[in-house]
């Protein structure tokens, strides 16, 4: 029985550790987050969006989920490159680009994942110029 308790308090200590670890990994990165100048609440004054505008993520993530789903859809009828343009506009939209591309990797077929990937420069591309022209947009004065 002294065993029994003794691995019971060790999966306690080890449990309590664990919160205690991932509550300071939380902290420390809040900490980082904040302190990044990239990082505002509200850019521009009073009447601004800021950096982070809920309405605009939900957005953006109906958008990659749309894009994901047209994607699967023209790949199961074997139009790869249908099925490549919305798997790329899924990719321009993604927060997370690299991490999609490895689950791309595993569960797509290799003609279709190397044609994604030819197409990554393309992507680039179009990001930069909705990126210019966003910029170009929000200093016009009209």
């Amino acid at each position: 029985m002294p065993c029994v308790r003794t691995l019971l308090g060790l999966l306690a200590a080890l449990a309590v550790g664990g919160a205690v670890a991932f509550l300071g990994y939380c902290l420390y990165f809040d900490r980082k987050r904040r302190g990044d100048p990239a990082f505002n609440w509200d850019a521009g004054g009073s009447g601004g969006t800021g950096l982070w505008d809920p309405e605009k993520n939900e957005k953006l993530q109906e958008r990659f989920l749309q894009e994901v789903q047209m994607g699967e859809l023209w790949l199961s009828r074997g139009e790869h490159r249908m099925g490549v343009e919305h798997l790329s506009n899924a990719l321009l939209v993604c927060g997370q680009p690299q991490e999609l591309l490895k689950v791309f990797k595993h569960t797509l077929p290799p003609k279709v994942f190397e044609m994604l990937l030819h197409k990554i420069p393309l992507i680039c591309q179009q990001f930069e110029a909705n990126m210019n022209e966003q910029e170009y947009l929000e200093d016009d004065p009209d």
